[in-house]
């Protein structure tokens, strides 16, 4: 990032997966400037979920760097992802027609159930493969997998936990993060979050809230990605020697199978 350095900019990083995301500010104006985003930031703009993109640029170095409006304002609380207004958000993606447009533009295709269950079996390290709480998910995986039609698939996030969710200081809500943007079953989100903060006894409300009935079908299918997403943590935090975390995940995990266990 040299390039704006020698234009007067100051940059901080930022946290972030990729590490490639700064801050930066120039006499009083400040953005959010990030190193090769997937050419989907636009279309994420353009539907308000994420903040204004302002500019691309390719630089020097031949990478692409985009700038967004910087918004002062935090996460959201577990509490507040019961709220009505992420359900609302919610549902705006999963019925954008442009964002599914963009997605197959760049080439993706739809993330269906068989192809999880075979990245999740090949990925798995031997010790977390023999865990007898991961045995019992993967045997409810394969007995019960969704049969999923590929024109029912949609835009997806990937990674809804209330950290990736912002609340501007202007109280404009945004979910941010999508390096792991898919083209699946809207279930794989919305599974995370009922499981994760919403009480079994509120799921109807919040769902209503998202315009889909509770019923058995819904069940089966958050439940099933819900589990096949414990999984895919509970081997990241291992492959990254966090045992304390991979062993919340393995609670979550046991938590999942046990609830709603003859669905």
């Amino acid at each position: 990032m040299e390039h704006f350095y020698q234009l007067g900019w100051t940059l901080d990083p930022v946290g972030g997966a990729s590490g490639e995301a700064y801050k930066a500010e120039q006499d009083g104006r400040k953005l959010f400037l990030k190193r090769n985003a997937s050419p989907f930031l636009a279309a994420l703009s353009a539907e308000g979920i994420v903040p204004k993109l302002v500019w691309t640029k390719r630089i020097e170095t031949g990478e692409v760097v985009t700038a967004q409006h910087w918004k002062n304002g935090r996460e959201l609380t577990r509490e507040e992802m019961c709220s009505e207004r992420v359900a609302s958000l919610m549902k705006k993606i999963h019925t954008s027609g442009p964002l599914l447009t963009m997605l197959k533009k760049l080439g993706m295709k739809p993330m269906l159930p068989d192809l999880l269950l075979n990245k999740i079996q090949t990925s798995l390290s031997p010790k977390v493969n023999a865990h007898h709480t991961v045995r019992s998910a993967i045997q409810y995986l394969e007995n019960e997998m969704p049969l999923i039609d590929e024109a029912f698939c949609t835009v997806c996030h990937g990674d809804v936990n209330h950290n990736n969710w912002l609340l501007s200081d202007q109280d404009e809500l945004y979910l941010v993060d999508w390096e792991g943007a898919m083209i699946a079953d809207p279930a794989i989100d919305l599974g995370m979050i009922l499981y994760t903060y919403v009480e079994p006894e509120d799921w109807k409300g919040w769902l209503e809230d998202y315009g889909k009935p509770l019923d058995r079908n819904l069940m089966k299918r958050m439940k099933w990605y819900t589990l096949v997403q414990a999984i895919t943590m509970i081997q990241w935090y291992e492959d990254h020697k966090r045992f304390k975390d991979m062993n919340d995940w393995i609670l979550f995990l046991n938590k999942v199978i046990q609830r709603d266990r003859f669905i």
